[in-house]
């Protein structure tokens, strides 16, 4: 069993012990974070002169070396070691001998591994905030090319108004630059260097703390070092985000599931992200979809168990917040996983614009827009609600739509209807009428693609003036 402690100790931990303390098996993904705060702290301390310059270079170079063999797969990280903390150091003190030992001056594993996670969350930020990028701009193609595909807009999932396709994924392109901005928030306040805090109060070594925080791409270093080593509130807004975010690609999924029901079919999903049935040949399921939707609690669960993990814990560090690795590694792959799946399904996915044009005609989707009409006629809104209402009523008994009444039963619920009111109850005239900033009308629709183009094309990647 290979640590970094025993100085301490008159025996050996108990093996159930070590292996219940242990976190290489989990933490070992850090090995790039780690050796790069390590090259780092290195270069510190030779420009400090807390080692010899030289010394500095020689760590930076086998450091580089362990890098490149853990990544050739030349150098298999053991878990015989207690962390990936320890297996750098140890692999290092191997190469190099007596230099070797000395990275770790000035520096405790409180800080490492804070700065460990603040590197692989940082990174993992930029990451999602890409894949986003790309599932926005599959929204805004469909968007672009479905600004007169009529279809009915919901609420109680009853045809509610007729809007457009484009209006329908305009509102999850909302949804999805929210997160995205959410992302951005999260990597101006966590963009801070933990590294110098040592194990809760600092060092004693002349540590130049704003060099380290630079070479790592960070705005600077933390300003506490209790709350250096103890911080966990930027990956807890991290997993809030991703839970956010699997929320949204749940609402997305739980309407393609819908809407490729036979019941709607106004899509048909690719064979390549669909599934059929074992017994039954004439299935072909939403399984992505699906698995999208369920997902969601996975992610939502790693949130709810850090918050549970950190709740009690007094300053500072505390072995507690090993806890902060397992599950959010999961919910940061899951969620990742989950975006790329969602973005490659709806950009091969096929929108049948006949079936969702027949369904908002059938549903009297039109019937405010009537309402609307007999208001313009000097109809006072509130009578001309009850005479749609019974016109509505009139049709549902016939099996018709409101479309369908001729003029002449039309006016025995109203003197004020006319030959003009089939114009304005069409599909077409309720949608592109609507003209306000929002709204689904074809112009509307144009302004707001535009904007959306050009949030794209001005939303650079995160930190891309940062480090790793």
């Amino acid at each position: 069993m290979a640590q970094l402690w025993g100085g301490r100790f008159t025996k050996e931990t108990d093996a159930l012990v070590y292996r219940f303390n242990a976190s290489i098996t989990f933490d070992k993904r850090f090995y790039r974070q780690d050796i790069e705060g390590s090259k780092a702290h290195a270069k510190m301390l030779g420009k400090q002169g807390i080692i010899t310059k030289e010394e500095a270079s020689e760590i930076v170079q086998a450091l580089d070396g362990i890098l490149a063999d853990v990544e050739s797969g030349a150098l298999a990280i053991s878990e015989e070691y207690e962390d990936i903390h320890s297996f750098v150091e140890a692999t290092l003190t191997e190469r190099i001998g007596d230099a070797g030992k000395k990275l770790h001056t000035g520096r405790s594993r409180n800080d490492q591994v804070a700065l460990d996670m603040r590197l692989y969350t940082r990174g993992q930020v930029q990451e999602t905030d890409a894949l986003l990028k790309k599932l926005l701009e599959t929204i805004l193609h469909g968007m672009e090319e479905h600004t007169q595909t009529v279809m009915p807009g919901f609420t109680h999932l009853q045809k509610a108004q007729p809007i457009t396709l484009a209006h329908h994924l305009g509102a999850y392109f909302e949804m999805f630059k929210r997160d995205r901005q959410r992302l951005s928030d999260i990597y101006e306040r966590m963009n801070y260097c933990p590294l110098g805090s040592g194990a809760l109060a600092g060092t004693t070594f002349p540590l130049d703390r704003d060099y380290t925080a630079d070479l790592l791409g960070f705005y600077g270093p933390t300003l506490n070092s209790m709350d250096g080593v103890s911080d966990r509130d930027y990956l807890i807004e991290f997993l809030s985000a991703l839970a956010t975010i699997m929320m949204h690609l749940s609402r997305f999924s739980e309407e393609i599931i819908i809407w490729n029901s036979n019941e709607y079919q106004f899509v048909e999903i690719d064979d390549a992200y669909s599934t059929g049935s074992s017994i039954m040949p004439q299935k072909k399921n939403p399984d992505i979809a699906e698995l999208v939707r369920g997902k969601a609690g996975r992610v939502y669960g790693a949130l709810l168990s850090l918050l549970t993990t950190m709740k009690g814990i007094p300053l500072a560090y505390n072995k507690d917040m090993q806890e902060d690795k397992e599950l959010a590694f999961d919910a940061m792959d899951t969620a990742k996983g989950c975006i790329a799946l969602f973005e490659g399904m709806l950009s091969t996915i096929k929108f049948k614009k006949d079936a969702m044009a027949r369904s908002a005609s059938r549903g009297f989707t039109n019937a405010t827009d009537a309402a609307d009409y007999l208001v313009g006629r000097g109809v006072p809104f509130r009578d001309a609600h009850g005479i749609i209402g019974q016109v509505v009523l009139a049709c549902i008994e016939k099996g018709i739509a409101i479309d369908d009444l001729p003029l002449s039963e039309l006016k025995q619920f109203s003197d004020a209807f006319e030959e003009d009111v089939y114009e304005a109850i069409s599909m077409e005239t309720c949608v592109n009428k609507r003209l306000t900033t929002g709204a689904p009308g074809k112009e509307a629709m144009e302004r707001v693609i535009a904007e959306e183009k050009s949030y794209l094309e001005s939303a650079g990647k995160i930190g891309s003036n940062g480090g790793m």
